[in-house]
This record gives structure tokens, sequence and C-alpha cells, in this order.
């Protein structure tokens, strides 16, 4: 009788697990075919000559020679590929150092008790607030202020009396690659100073407080227990970093380029490689989809790199 009730029972039970399959579905299915699905099809497309002429297409399977012409392996093909990702990595390096170096500052200086500093939910929203603002707006607003007849450029040179490169900061290569590396820091040092904010917050004040027994200085405290307690915030932090820093397209192609948005300027030295991409795609998608697993294979060593740089590694052994 036992078992006959127990049957009953099981066969009047619902299985509510299957429906979390249902929930979840949308995600896989969005990510297949949003994410997934071009990243294959862009591997299957770099390994052919993949034109577009005059609304025509033309495609022949022509093994690795997209990635030969690209290199600039091939006799008569320049190695743009490798000018462009110079020009990134410049753009990248020129606001992440001084951006994570400024958040980290401002992340210790926030959440330390001793500084009871008044108004902090206003200074984290003042210095959150640059990332709300589009990209274009950014863009077009310190083009404006930094061109030729530009405010600022007016006040620098006629008030301040400072020597500005032919005249325009937009038409100096050094002058333009500080500004563009000048927006991409203002407009993101502000989430990397949260994200370390949370990070710290999450820190045991126990172990300070032990340090501060000990006699430990605020710089032993800040190398030895924020900074290795940080590493997954700081790995999460770098990786994001180094993917939005090789892929960077919108400052760029709206601060200082061309009629068509494809050559930064000046001579060509901020076209980032994501730029190249966008130029090539409209004519050959073979070379186009040959830099993008490039730039797909180098973002993919970094971040392998950062993981064992950075990444917890256990001691094996007794």
């Amino acid at each position: 009788m036992k078992n006959i009730k127990a049957k009953r029972k099981a066969q009047k039970s619902v299985s509510y697990g299957k429906y979390g399959y249902l929930f979840i579905a949308p995600f896989f299915i969005i990510y297949f075919i949003f994410d997934l699905w071009p990243l294959f099809t862009t591997f299957y497309y770099s390994f052919f000559e993949y034109y577009i002429r005059n609304l025509t297409e033309s495609m022949n399977f022509c093994g690795f020679d997209n990635y030969r012409n690209v290199l600039g392996i091939t006799a008569g093909e320049k190695a743009y590929f490798l000018k462009y990702l110079k020009n990134t990595v410049i753009l990248w390096l020129g606001n992440f150092i001084p951006q994570i170096l400024l958040s980290l500052l401002l992340a210790v200086w926030l959440t330390d008790n001793r500084c009871r500093l008044k108004g902090i939910g206003l200074t984290k929203v003042m210095i959150y607030l640059p990332n709300m603002i589009t990209a274009a707006s950014i863009s077009v607003l310190f083009g404006v202020m930094f061109s030729q007849y530009g405010p600022v450029t007016a006040f620098l040179r006629d008030v301040c009396k400072v020597t500005i490169p032919y005249g325009d900061f937009l038409k100096d290569i050094g002058s333009t690659r500080f500004l563009i590396s000048f927006v991409l820091f203002w407009m993101w040092f502000g989430s990397t100073t949260i994200l370390l904010i949370s990070g710290m917050l999450g820190i045991n004040p126990n172990l300070y407080e032990a340090a501060d027994i000990d006699g430990a200085g605020g710089w032993k405290k800040f190398t030895k227990i924020t900074v290795p307690l940080l590493k997954p915030i700081l790995l999460y932090t770098l990786i994001t970093s180094a993917i939005g820093g090789l892929q960077m397209y919108d400052i760029p192609a709206l601060f200082n380029t061309d009629a068509a948005a494809m050559i930064g300027l000046p001579d060509d030295t901020t076209t980032t490689v994501t730029m190249y991409i966008m130029r090539l795609y409209k004519a050959d998608v073979g070379k186009a989809s040959a830099i993008s697993v490039l730039l797909f294979l180098i973002t993919l060593a970094i971040s392998v790199v950062l993981f064992c740089i950075m990444g917890d590694h256990e001691k094996g052994g007794k």
C-alpha cells in the first residue's frame, strides 16, 4: 500500500526543472545567432577571396593568402594591419595606464575610513557621469573645442600665448593621439573606479587593523593587502580594457577623420584596426575577415597571458 501511494504522489507531482531550460533558452538562441554563428562565418570567409564590386559578389577559395596579404608577407602587399595595430595599441595604452593609476588612487581615497570624506555618494556620481554620455557627443564636443578656431585653441593661443603645432591641434600627430586617449580616459576612468571601489569594500577591515597593530604603513598595506586581494577585479579590468581597447572604433572614427570616416587624420596615424576592417568590408570581405580573426587571436593571447600572470595558482605538493 505504501508503494502504491508513493507512486501516485510521484505521478501527481510536477517537475519544475524543465521550465528552467525555457527561461535560459532565449539567451543561448540569441548568443548563437548574433555571436557564435558570426564568429564561425568570419573564420570561414577569411579563407576566400570575397569581393563585392558594383553590387556583384565573387567568391573563390584562397587558403591563407588573405592572412599573408594583410601581414605584408606577400610580395607587393603592405602590412597595413601591423601599422593600424600599432596605432590602436598607442591609443589604448595612452588612456589605460593613467586610467588604472588614477582609478586606484581614487578608490583607495574614497574607501579610506580615516579620510572621512563628505559627499562620497555625490563624488562617485560625478566620477561616473562621463561614462553615461554617448561617444558621438564627446567626440564632436572635443573636436570642436580643439579645432583650429575652437574656444580652447583660441584661449591657449591668444591668451596663454602657447605655441600650437601647425596652429591646429588636429593637424599634429601627437596632439591628436593625446586628445583621443584623453577622451577615452575621461569616459572610462569612472567605471573603472567604481569597480575597484566595489572590490576594496569586499576586503575584510580586520586585515588592515592587524596591519596597523604590526606598524605597517600605508604603502605596505596597499601592496601587501589591497593589491593581492584586488587581483580578481584587476584581472577583469585588464581583460575588458584590452578587449575594448583593441576593438576601439567610435571615438577615433568620429573625432578627426576624412569625409568617409575611414582614415584617421593626420596622415592615417589614428586609424585603428576596426576602422581598417570597416574600410575593407565594403569591398574585400575576405581580407576584412582575416583581420578580424587576427584581432580575435591577439585578444585571446593577451587574455591568456593575463590569466597566467594574475590568476590564482595553487601550490602543488605537500
